[in-house]
């Protein structure tokens, strides 16, 4: 923990990132976070940190009977998936990896699109869709899109990536969430806690909680846990279709090892002797000896980690490098020229819709894995040869 800001009523917040690198509007809404009632001991913010809708991505908030939708975000449920595969360095030349970038792009759909048909193996997750029975009425038309979007990969930081650690192993990664259901499920939520009466006084309406006892609280909490289920079969489903894809290439099962993660998410959880309910938004569980994920941006290093159990990050981690600048911002400072100079020598589909994506409008992965020491403990540095963004 490098610093630490005062708030102005409730609670303090701990930043793992010098207090002049997080910009004046990312301390405003950690301000306005530590000040709701209910957040519980101070908040966690890690290296990653940078503003959102509400509350900040790369934001740890433990709430002692209430939860903040904001808090986890619009995504909810947005997480990575790595595969240790058996594959070599040299099996993958550039015309292979071009070969399987187009490959993954022919059987995943990427951006607003979705499977023109709804596979066997989609259809064969019963039990979650069993529970989408339960999920709020104002909700139930959006289940046909979330049928044909499963196993598709969405856009904007969404990717797949191909890239080799420090002993030259080969790893696949993808990044991403629950797709448009879990953007409805989360932008329909925080409309209703906008209006109970409770949320009328806070600071900031985006930052609007439901109390635990409430019908609000058990809605919500039930249609989040369906959209984080959601979004762990999304990426579960995509595995398997690269799986089967490269294995039919090379002949043989590629896949030796698989890790997963969620980083916007809430689960209850005991943190200092009591039971609370933890978001984590752009934030990954890192219980000591947990495995974690933690990607960089566009052309830059991605990270294999174990979990160090640091009590006062409430057993957390950053979930990424984090935006330095917004969208708009990078696509009036860089060109599409320096998107492709950023990513030479790597396998990509970079297009001038994409130039917001480039790695310099993100934080250096290495400043954030620095000050994320006593969190985390690096066990696989990936350096990316192919890259596909959504």
């Amino acid at each position: 923990m490098l610093d630490e800001l005062k708030a102005r009523k409730n609670v303090p917040v701990k930043l793992w990132i010098p207090i002049n690198e997080v910009e004046s509007e990312a301390l405003d809404q950690l301000k306005n976070v530590a000040d709701i009632p209910q957040t519980f001991k101070h908040v966690a913010a890690m290296p990653d940190v940078h503003a959102g809708v509400g509350a900040t991505v790369g934001t740890v908030i433990a709430m002692d009977g209430a939860i903040c939708p904001a808090a986890i975000g619009v995504d909810i449920g947005c997480g990575m998936d790595a595969i240790q595969t058996k594959l070599t360095k040299e099996q993958l030349t550039v015309e292979k990896l071009t070969e399987i970038r187009d490959g993954f792009l022919d059987r995943i759909p990427v951006g607003f699109n979705e499977h023109k048909s709804i596979h066997n193996h989609v259809k064969s997750y019963t039990d979650l869709w069993a529970d989408f029975e339960d999920i709020d009425p104002e909700l139930l038309n959006k289940k046909d899109k979330a049928l044909t979007q499963m196993g598709s990969l969405g856009g904007g930081n969404h990717f797949i990536e191909i890239s080799k650690d420090q002993h030259d192993n080969i790893w696949i990664m993808l990044h991403s969430g629950s797709r448009n259901v879990g953007k409805c499920i989360a932008e329909y939520h925080i409309h209703v806690a906008k209006g109970l009466e409770h949320n009328k006084i806070i600071s900031d309406r985006n930052l609007s909680t439901f109390l635990e006892g409430t019908k609000e609280f058990d809605q919500y909490f039930h249609d989040m846990e369906w959209a984080q289920s959601y979004a762990y079969h999304n990426r579960i489903r995509m595995t398997q279709l690269i799986v089967d894809y490269l294995t039919k290439m090379f002949g043989s099962e590629v896949a030796r090892d698989v890790y997963g993660c969620h980083h916007n998410f809430a689960r209850r959880e005991t943190h200092f002797g009591k039971e609370v309910i933890v978001t984590r938004k752009g934030a990954i569980r890192a219980e000591k000896g947990v495995p974690g994920i933690i990607p960089g941006a566009m052309g830059s290093k991605s990270y294999i980690v174990e979990g160090l159990g640091n009590p006062d990050s409430f057993n957390s981690a950053p979930h990424g490098a984090g935006r330095k600048m917004s969208r708009s911002k990078a696509k009036k400072t860089f060109t599409f020229a320096d998107l492709q100079k950023s990513m030479e020598g790597i396998v990509c589909n970079a297009t001038p819709g994409t130039i917001d994506e480039i790695n310099g409008s993100y934080k250096s992965i290495g400043k954030v894995m620095g000050y994320a020491s006593d969190l985390v403990l690096p066990k696989f540095e990936l350096t990316q040869l192919m890259n596909i963004k959504g």
